[in-house]
């Protein structure tokens, strides 16, 4: 996976427009003590209830680069459609190597189930997103019971973006990531399907090149054979970085990417 340097994204994110229908309402918010243990926080201009489901979105970037401020298209684009919508920054490699990221992304996901009621947000359960790396860590949280609990309660449901979820040879991207071996079996996605898993939407684009199709193809294969709930869609049209462009205003109407996003997690809020 290619790095995402900040400055092109900070031009994107700073230039695209944003959902007018929602705003930022909190910038900053420590989940953690070190410095990048940080989470931005959307909302709705308009609320239908009182209370607001939660979704956390986590960015890629090879587990070596991305922040959070890059992403404000997506937490407004979320927020828009009525949820209360959080993008949480956490370690990169090579001082946050694996476990270190998923720790830090459990940390922030439990942080808004325990704190997403007093900004407006539903108590007791969560629809994690990830796009390319971070899609690997929605997987994480989602399938492996070591970061939120045997149960997986909290979590409604989880959609993946162009993810990574089985690895064969190590190479220089997970060598930084997760040692010179890469992802043990144990921390690989596909190895971790079983019943009871959260409801899954596994998108990809058919142009992608980077992660190839095939990665959602066999993780949704995985979860069909252990009796867990699977959707997978490839895009023909999309390639890897516009899987998370269509979330976009200017190029939403691309692909029904963006709206099969929120009508799954609409779904798994009622």
């Amino acid at each position: 996976m290619p790095a995402l340097f900040k400055s092109p994204l900070a031009t994107f994110g700073r230039f695209v427009p944003k959902d007018a229908g929602s705003r930022r309402i909190e910038h900053d918010i420590a989940y953690g003590p070190e410095a990048c243990q940080r989470l931005s926080l959307f909302a709705p201009l308009r609320r239908d209830s009182d209370s607001l489901p939660l979704v956390m979105f986590f960015y890629g970037g090879s587990w070596r680069s991305g922040f959070r401020e890059g992403y404000e298209f997506v937490g407004r684009a979320l927020a828009a459609q009525g949820f209360l919508a959080a993008i949480a920054d956490y370690r990169l490699a090579p001082e946050g190597r694996f476990p270190v990221f998923l720790e830090d992304c459990a940390a922030a996901t439990q942080w808004l189930l325990a704190n997403g009621e007093h900004y407006g947000g539903s108590a007791g359960s969560i629809r994690l997103i990830g796009h390319s790396a971070g899609a690997y860590n929605a997987a994480m949280l989602a399938l492996d019971d070591r970061w939120l609990g045997p149960d997986h309660a909290p979590v409604a449901a989880w959609v993946g973006i162009a993810g990574p979820y089985a690895f064969g040879a190590a190479s220089a991207v997970t060598k930084a990531a997760f040692g010179p071996r890469g992802p043990a079996q144990d921390a690989q996605p596909v190895s971790l399907a079983k019943p009871g898993s959260p409801p899954a939407l596994l998108l990809h684009g058919g142009r992608d090149t980077v992660v190839l199709p095939a990665s959602s193809e066999e993780l949704g294969r995985r979860l069909h054979k252990a009796g867990a709930s699977a959707t997978v869609k490839i895009y023909p049209q999309l390639d890897h970085i516009a899987t998370i462009g269509v979330f976009a205003l200017p190029f939403r109407g691309r692909s029904s990417l963006f709206s099969d996003v929120v009508a799954f997690c609409k779904k798994h809020a009622e």
